[in-house]
């Protein structure tokens, strides 16, 4: 006569039955149910670059080798490593790299708040190898005595690199800091063809704007207008009203007239 088994034969039993599950099987659940987003590693401008992204586009970019920094500071969602991008978006990142204009691709901002979207969105129109202060970015997005804020907005931004906030500058002139570091903010300007040491010695001789003796207008000392401008011809400005007194009128194209003076 059979007896009924015990409680711990049904408890081995059970154990022999466990197995492992399939490899990645827990990454693809997390994609599945929408939990986790997605990263990859492309070439980058000055080494490897983390690009995060979603069904809606790019969230995340980084350094690679700094990324576990940036998940520190940006992420609370799970993130699963692929090995390359979607083809499509592969070649929308890469062109956006190498042009330093983001065109067509599609970065999604809608975790930020209204106004970091505001920030991050004026400072991709910054052209590349140009730099804008703090205050022109406050100015030209509605919020002049932001300054401050938009200096936050800018040390968060997620996307770094591909929108560059490494073209935004202290409101003296000088390049500033940069959430990686900013000796990566002068390589990622001097990349782009700006001159880093020209940039800052200009600053520290309270050089503001820049004109031509035989023009009307007056500029950032990085528009590209500037690049014209012959030695001989070179006019310097310490202010918006010295310009301004010497009969100059703010650049269309840099409008430094929303620069701190």
């Amino acid at each position: 006569m059979s007896t009924a088994p015990t409680t711990s034969d049904i408890e081995r039993a059970l154990a022999r039955l466990a197995t492992d599950p399939p490899s990645g099987l827990s990454d693809r659940i997390l994609l599945a149910t929408g939990v986790a987003d997605r990263v990859a590693v492309v070439p980058g401008p000055l080494g490897p670059l983390s690009i995060v992204f979603n069904d809606n586009g790019v969230i995340g970019c980084a350094p690679a080798e700094q990324f576990d920094d940036y998940r520190s500071r940006h992420r609370e969602r799970e993130v699963v490593a692929v090995a390359e991008l979607p083809s499509r978006l592969a070649v929308q990142v890469e062109k956006a790299l190498e042009t330093g204009k983001l065109g067509r691709l599609p970065v999604d901002l809608s975790s930020l708040t209204e106004f970091q979207q505001a920030v991050l969105r004026k400072t991709e129109e910054i052209p590349p190898g140009e730099t804008r202060p703090y205050g022109w970015v406050a100015k030209e997005i509605g919020k002049p005595g932001a300054v401050r804020a938009v200096g936050s907005a800018l040390n968060r931004n997620p996307v770094p690199v591909l929108v560059p906030c490494h073209r935004v500058s202290k409101s003296d002139g000088h390049l500033g800091d940069y959430a990686y570091g900013a000796e990566m903010k002068r390589d990622l300007l001097a990349h782009e063809g700006l001159d880093p040491d020209a940039v800052e010695l200009l600053a520290d001789r309270g050089v503001r704007f820049v004109g031509t003796r035989n023009g009307t207008e007056f500029c950032h000392p990085t528009c590209r207008h500037v690049k014209r401008i012959f030695p001989e011809n070179r006019i310097e400005f310490r202010s918006q009203r010295q310009a301004e007194t010497a009969g100059y009128r703010p650049c269309k194209v840099c409008r430094p007239v929303a620069m701190a003076s």
